[in-house]
């Protein structure tokens, strides 16, 4: 079992889970139900990945109780804006089959259509509401963050931003962290970049591990959620094996220093693709 991050609203989320990005939705019911079996608690979708109706089918044949799971989707930048967001997360429910989610996310800012404080505004009622235990966001900057705040008087719990051994991102990890919101990292295996960097291979070789294990053991001493992705059932065991073991910190000083500022998906800034 991995261990929890507590949120400001007085949830918790999962250390460790499942991200769903790019597996096919008639595939996806098998690879949720085993990684739920497996001893995931944590799923992680988004309503543009197109995959939503095959996560809730993979949780409801796990086996395992609704409320002992944490799901979490996001809203796509498409739908943003406060009635067509209410519309969207009842959309989401519906194809995943829940009457509620643990977390819900703005998927992206989009801060030239400046849609996403009245789409937070939706976020909250939609709490209120009981459809969203706890609310978030996704790649938002510290501009972003100190709009939404300062204009409801609500705090995100959770911002999931790209993090990885060539993007390490300190200061926006200590933006959240100045806020009280917990960083969950997206990509946190850099699409496998620095698998054969030879600080990570020094490191797995020494403690037994694969490179994978050995940074998604750097993220959690980070103090930071991961959702990596895996479609392999022997991935998917190996990735929650990162308990056992301890990364020094020179061990964590030389994968700092892989930090690059190179990142494997879009800026923030600018991005506002539909």
């Amino acid at each position: 079992m991995t261990d929890h991050i507590p949120f400001s609203d007085g949830h918790t989320i999962p250390s460790l889970g499942l991200g769903v990005w790019q597996i096919p939705d008639d595939q996806t019911p098998d690879i949720v139900s085993s990684a739920i079996k497996a001893g995931y608690r944590l799923i992680d979708g988004a309503f543009i990945y197109g995959n939503e109706v095959g996560m809730g089918k993979g949780i409801a044949s796990s086996g395992v109780p609704r409320d002992d799971l944490f799901i979490t989707s996001k809203l796509w930048n498409s739908e943003q804006g406060y009635d067509k967001t209410r519309r969207a997360i009842e959309a989401s429910l519906q194809r995943i089959g829940l009457d509620y989610l643990n977390l819900c996310l703005i998927h992206w800012p989009c801060p030239t259509k400046d849609l996403y404080v009245e789409t937070w505004k939706a976020f909250v009622d939609a709490q209120q509401d009981g459809q969203l235990r706890s609310i978030g966001v996704s790649n938002f900057n510290p501009d972003h963050l100190d709009r939404i705040i300062g204009e409801t008087g609500v705090t995100p719990v959770l911002n999931q931003i790209e993090v990885n051994p060539r993007l390490v991102q300190a200061e926006m990890r200590a933006e959240n962290d100045r806020r009280n919101i917990v960083t969950q990292a997206w990509t946190p295996l850099g699409q496998l970049l620095s698998f054969d960097a030879p600080a990570i291979q020094s490191i797995a070789d020494r403690l037994g591990r694969s490179p994978a294990q050995i940074i998604l053991r750097w993220h959690l001493q980070l103090g930071v959620s991961v959702i990596p992705r895996s479609t392999e059932i022997a991935h998917l065991k190996q990735n929650l094996e990162t308990a056992d073991f301890t990364l020094t910190e020179s061990d964590m000083a030389a994968i700092n220093a892989l930090d690059e500022g190179v990142r494997c998906g879009p800026d923030p800034v600018d991005f506002e693709d539909e």
